[in-house]
C-alpha cells in the first residue's frame, strides 16, 4: 500500500466510521514515511507493552497482533473506548516513549490515521488471526512463524 495514498486519504477513512463496543475489528497503523521503526526489537516491544496496557485497562480485548518493521495489525475486541481514542492513545503513548528511548526529540513515529475493518459475522475469526499472525511469513521475513518475536494471538 502507498502510504501517501493512506495519508491523503486519513480523512476519508474516517467518513462513516462506526465504532461498536464488543464489536471485533482489525486494526492496522503504519509508520511514518513507513519508516521501519519497529524492526529495532526493543522499540517495538515499546509498542507492545503500550498494547498491553490498554488491554490490561479494559479498553480492548486483544485477540491477535503483529508488529512489522513499518505497520502495526492489531485484530480487537472493542471494549467501552472508542476506535479513535484508542488509536490515538495507543499511537501517542507509544511515540512518546519511543522517541524518549531512543534520544529522539518530537519526531514523527506514525502515519496519520487508522485503517479498520469491522468483521462481519460471517467472516471467520481464526482465519483473520491467522492471516494477521502470518504477515512475517508473507513478507519473506522469517521461514517459520515461530521464527518472528513480535505477534501473539489468543
Amino acid at each position: 500500500m502507498d502510504s501517501s495514498l493512506f495519508a491523503h486519504r486519513g480523512h476519508a477513512l474516517r467518513r462513516g466510521r462506526i465504532c461498536e463496543p464488543g464489536r471485533i475489528y482489525l486494526l492496522t497503523a503504519i509508520t511514518h514515511e513507513r519508516k521501519a521503526v519497529f524492526q529495532n526489537w526493543q522499540l517495538a516491544r515499546l509498542l507492545v507493552k503500550e498494547m498491553r496496557y490498554l488491554h490490561d485497562a479494559g479498553g480492548v480485548e486483544s485477540l491477535a497482533w503483529v508488529v512489522m518493521p513499518d505497520h502495526l495489525h492489531w485484530l480487537v475486541g472493542l471494549g467501552a473506548m472508542p476506535l479513535s481514542q484508542l488509536m490515538q492513545n495507543t499511537k501517542s503513548r507509544s511515540a512518546i516513549t519511543i522517541n524518549r528511548v531512543s534520544g529522539r526529540t518530537g519526531e514523527k513515529v506514525w502515519l496519520k490515521g487508522f485503517h479498520d475493518h469491522a468483521l462481519r459475522a460471517e467472516e471467520d475469526l481464526q482465519a483473520v488471526a491467522r492471516y494477521v499472525v502470518a504477515n512475517p511469513l508473507r513478507a519473506g521475513l522469517v521461514q517459520r512463524l515461530g521464527d518472528y518475536p513480535l505477534w501473539d494471538a489468543i
